[in-house]
């Protein structure tokens, strides 16, 4: 069983509840996902950054990239 490291990200702005330093980013299979653990707004993406997996446009709110 392999362990999930979740990292928070500092000063970042969640996009829903607009609270700071509440989001945290992990990877699983081929995704990275984005959490925030006040409202628990979250948010995925392909590892290789290609929104390919996400079938209506209009329902996706924000593509964030890994640096």
């Amino acid at each position: 069983m392999s362990v999930i490291r979740k990292r928070f990200i500092a000063g970042a702005v969640c996009p829903k509840c607009q609270s700071q330093d509440t989001l945290m980013l992990w990877q699983k299979n081929a995704f990275d996902y984005l959490e925030c653990k006040k409202c628990h707004y979250r948010q995925s993406q392909t590892v290789d950054g290609s929104d390919s997996h996400i079938k209506d446009k209009n329902l996706q709110i924000e593509i964030f990239t890994l640096k």
